[in-house]
């Protein structure tokens, strides 16, 4: 049976974003900018080279700046008219979300991203849907949903975005139990949330993408508490093994941790490098930077 095409993408992003104290004490995380873009405007373009129509914000306390954001801002909008900035009013067009299209719901507990994607629960109804984790922000050539709605078209189920990780760092990770290795997809017999050191079962790792179907929707909804006594994605899609398929698949592309300072760091060049209107300043102050360095060891 054809798959059902997925038009719903779910962000959590009721976090705290401690880890970037104090920035985040005025500012939600997913607002701060890779480049000239925040990590939400990232994740918002993939969902919509994916054929995302719906978009449903988890969000908290705190983070009407991340709903302004994507309203219109007729001021902003008449000024650049005015000046004949018609290339910066096309960079707008991207931010703003036409009425309808976006929702908002509250996580009110901090119990975890299991419980985060549950809250969405009502708005999903009885459809397959995505999840995006704007921390996870992917460099590819055709972007990470996409290759993955196209993949999913094929096999149904549940899928989940994975990458090889060093074993030292699979105890971070929800970790795939391989049943069949097929290449760029893997049916997985198992998931384990934050495996003992010497325990997963695999080196491949689950990362910030997922395209699930509404069933992982109801194993949420029994709350049941896993690592860390949060409520697990990981466990509920673990459920659906033995009932449905679950498949990880590898992406093409380069993956940038963006929810820790040194991944936000390591994106911020990456990124910047591949801007070609930013390249060539930025790379040649870098060489120098470096060559400083050298010169100082």
């Amino acid at each position: 049976m054809k798959a059902k095409k997925v038009t719903k993408a779910v962000f959590p992003v009721a976090g705290l974003g401690t880890r970037f104290l104090p920035a985040t004490k005025s500012i939600p995380k997913e607002i701060m900018t890779l480049v000239d873009r925040p990590l939400i405007q990232y994740a918002i373009d993939e969902a919509r080279a994916a054929g995302i129509k719906e978009f449903i914000f988890v969000t908290s306390r705190g983070k009407s700046a991340l709903e302004d954001y994507f309203d219109y801002s007729p001021e902003i909008e008449a000024s650049l008219r005015r000046s004949g900035k018609t290339d910066l009013l096309e960079v707008l067009k991207d931010t703003n979300m036409d009425s309808g299209a976006i929702a908002y719901v509250r996580q009110n507990r901090p119990l975890g991203l299991g419980h985060a994607v549950w809250c969405a629960k009502r708005l999903v109804g009885d459809e397959p849907f995505a999840v995006l984790l704007p921390d996870d922000v992917i460099a590819a050539e055709k972007p990470c949903l996409q290759q993955m709605v196209e993949a999913y078209a094929e096999t149904g189920g549940n899928m989940v975005a994975a990458m090889e990780v060093a074993p030292e760092k699979a105890k971070s990770y929800g970790i795939l139990d391989i049943e069949n290795d097929m290449g760029s997809i893997v049916e997985a017999k198992g998931m384990v949330e934050k495996p003992a050191a010497g325990t997963e079962p695999s080196n491949l790792a689950v990362i910030g993408r997922y395209i699930l179907s509404p069933d992982v929707m109801t194993n949420l909804s029994r709350a049941k508490h896993g690592a860390g006594g949060e409520i697990q994605l990981t466990d509920a899609i673990a459920e659906e093994i033995g009932k449905s398929k679950v498949y990880g698949f590898r992406f093409r592309g380069q993956r940038y941790d963006c929810g820790s300072k040194a991944g936000f760091l390591q994106a911020t060049v990456a990124f910047g490098l591949s801007r070609p209107d930013l390249r060539d300043e930025f790379g040649a102050y870098l060489h120098d930077v470096i060559a400083m360095q050298k010169a100082a060891q």
